[in-house]
C-alpha cells in the first residue's frame, strides 16, 4: 500500500508507475483504492464509477475498468454534502458531520472488492487517501491504517520534496501512528526531487537512522508529465506555439478537468484554467465545464459576471462548448425539483439556446462510440458519459453526434447551434479521440492541426514514469516487501 505525508504526495501516480512495472515483468497486478473523494472519475463497461487515478492505474496494468478497483467514491456536491458512490452507483448524499459513518456503511463491500483482486491477481498495489495521520479521522479510518492493519498488508510512505519540510513530514507522519502502524510501514520514497542527489544525501542518511526505515528511492521531478490528475487543477497556462486561445471557468464543483489534457499539451493552444475575478475575454473558444452540482455553478458564473463575458463573446463571433453540465448551462432552465445537486428548484441558465434541463436521481453511466457531425467536420468518437438528467428542446433538433452505448442503445447526443458557433455535449473523453479534437481546432481557428492519439501519449507517459522508477527506486527491494 502507498499511503501519502499529504494530499498529492505522489501516491496516485506511485501507484501507477508500480502498476507498469509489474506489468513489464510478467506479473499479474491490480489498483486498487478504498476509499477515492474526487470529482474526476471514470465510467467502468458495466455502468460503473471509479476515481480518475484508479482508472490511469487500470491502464497502467493492462485492465478494462471495473468497480473492484476502487468501490467507495465521494464526489462532493458542496462544501458540507457529498455523493457517496458503492461499487460504482450512487447510493445516497451524506452529510460532512456524517462523513465518519462511511466505515459501517461501506467497509463490507470495500473488503468484498478487495478480496476478489487477491484472489484473481499476484499483486494488488494499493493506494492510501491524504494522510494516515489524520488524528480526527483515525476511528472510522478505512482508506490508510485502518485498512492496512485489517488486511495486514505492507506500507510505503510516499512524500513530496517540493512542499518543504520533507523530513518532517515522514518522521512527523511515523510518530503520529500507533506502534503496530509505525511497524507496518516498510520504508520511504521521497517525489518531486530537483537537483543533483549528492545535495540530499546527508539528510536522507539521518531519516535512515532516526526512523530505522530505509529510503526506497528519490524520484526526480518529471517535466511535462502527460497522465490524468486525481483532482488538483493548475491555474498557470500552458503556452506553446499558440495559435489558439482557449480559456475554462473555474467552477467551484469542476468535474472531470482531465477532459482537457490532450488541449493543454498541444503545442498549438493556450489554455487558461479562468479564476475567480478573472476574464475570459480574449478566448477564441471558451468552455464550459462539466459540473457536480450545476444550478449553483450557473450562479457561481452569473456572480464572476461571466454570462455576461460568455454572451459578449458569442456577439463578436467567438465559439462556446459545453461539456455535461456545461452543456446544460447553454440552455433556458434547468430543473433541480428534488434538489439532486443542490437546492430544490429552478436555475435560469444562459439562454443561449432553446432547451431545458431536468435533473432526475438516476445517473446515467455510459461507455459510448459513435459519429459526431458539425459545421461540416464528421468522424467517429469513443468516449464516456457521467450525468444526473436529461436535456429537451427545439435545439436539440441539430445533435452533435449519434451515439451507441455499451447496452447497444443507439441515441443523439448534445445540440449544435444553427450558426455553428455553439456546441454543447455530454460527452467526457471528447479530445481523447483523434478526430474529434483535430475537428474541434479547425473549426475555431479555420486551419488544420497536427494532432495525437492521446491513448497512445498516454501509454508512452506510463513507460516513461516506469523508466524512472526502474532507474530511481530500488524494485528488488519492492518486490520482496510485496512477497
Amino acid at each position: 500500500m502507498i499511503q501519502g505525508t499529504t494530499s498529492d504526495a505522489g501516491k496516485s501516480i506511485c501507484a501507477a508507475g508500480l502498476c507498469r512495472i509489474l506489468k513489464q515483468r510478467g506479473i499479474s497486478v491490480a489498483p486498487f483504492k478504498p476509499q477515492n473523494m474526487a470529482l474526476n472519475s471514470a465510467v467502468t463497461h458495466s455502468g460503473g464509477e471509479i476515481g480518475r487515478a484508479q482508472a490511469l492505474q487500470a491502464i497502467a496494468c493492462g485492465l478494462e475498468l471495473r468497480t473492484d478497483f476502487n468501490p467507495v467514491l465521494l464526489k462532493p456536491s458542496s462544501d458540507m454534502k457529498s455523493q457517496v458512490i458503492i461499487q460504482g452507483q450512487a447510493i445516497s448524499h451524506l452529510q460532512a458531520k456524517y462523513f465518519g459513518d462511511i466505515k459501517a456503511l461501506a467497509f463490507d463491500k470495500v473488503l468484498e472488492s478487495y478480496q476478489r483482486l487477491r484472489k484473481e491477481f499476484d499483486v494488488v498495489i494499493i493506494e492510501g487517501a491524504g494522510s494516515p495521520a489524520e488524528i480526527n479521522l483515525r476511528k472510522n479510518d478505512i482508506a490508510n491504517m485502518g485498512f492496512a492493519e485489517v488486511v495486514d498488508c505492507p506500507v510505503i510512505l510516499i512524500s513530496d520534496i517540493n512542499r518543504g519540510g520533507v523530513f518532517a513530514h515522514l518522521t512527523g507522519t511515523v510518530n503520529l501512528l500507533s506502534i503496530t502502524e509505525q511497524a507496518r510501514i516498510k520504508g520511504f520514497i521521497i517525489n518531486q526531487f530537483r537537483g543533483h542527489l549528492n545535495l540530499l544525501q546527508d539528510g536522507l542518511d539521518w531519516l535512515e537512522s532516526y526512523a530505522g526505515k530505509p529510503v526506497l528511492g528519490v524520484l526526480p521531478f518529471l517535466k511535462e508529465l502527460k497522465l490524468d490528475a486525481e483532482d488538483a487543477i493548475s491555474l498557470d497556462s500552458h503556452t506553446h506555439k499558440t495559435s489558439i486561445n482557449i480559456k475554462i471557468p473555474v467552477l467551484p464543483r469542476i468535474s472531470n478537468h482531465t477532459d482537457f489534457d490532450p488541449l493543454k499539451w498541444h503545442h498549438d493552444v493556450k489554455l487558461e484554467f479562468v479564476g475567480a475575478e478573472h476574464s475570459l475575454d480574449g478566448a477564441d473558444l471558451i468552455i464550459i465545464p462539466g459540473s457536480k452540482s450545476v444550478g449553483d455553478d450557473m450562479d457561481y458564473i452569473k456572480q464572476q459576471g461571466w454570462d455576461k463575458q460568455i454572451k459578449k463573446h458569442c456577439r463578436y463571433g467567438g465559439k462556446v462548448l459545453g461539456i455535461c453540465g456545461g452543456f446544460q448551462m447553454l440552455g433556458q432552465v434547468i430543473h433541480d425539483p428534488k434538489g439532486i445537486e443542490s437546492s430544490a428548484g429552478s436555475t435560469q441558465a444562459l439562454g443561449l439556446l432553446d432547451f431545458e434541463t431536468l435533473l432526475d436521481p438516476s445517473k446515467q453511466l455510459k461507455q459510448v462510440q459513435g459519429q459526431f457531425e458539425f459545421c461540416g467536420f464528421k468522424g467517429d468518437i469513443e468516449a464516456y458519459e457521467i450525468h444526473c438528467g436529461n436535456s429537451s428542446g427545439n435545439a436539440l433538433a441539430k445533435p452533435f453526434a449519434t451515439l451507441t452505448d455499451q447496452y447497444n442503445n443507439m441515441y443523439h447526443d448534445g445540440v449544435v447551434s444553427y450558426d455553428g458557433q455553439i456546441i454543447g455535449t455530454y460527452l467526457h473523453g471528447l479530445f481523447e479521440t483523434k478526430s474529434a479534437l483535430k475537428s474541434i481546432l479547425k473549426w475555431v481557428s479555420g486551419t488544420e492541426h497536427r494532432v495525437r492519439d492521446w491513448s497512445e501519449i498516454r501509454e508512452q507517459e506510463l513507460d516513461r514514469l516506469a523508466d524512472s522508477f526502474e532507474e530511481h527506486l530500488d524494485i528488488d527491494k519492492i518486490l520482496k516487501l510485496i512477497a
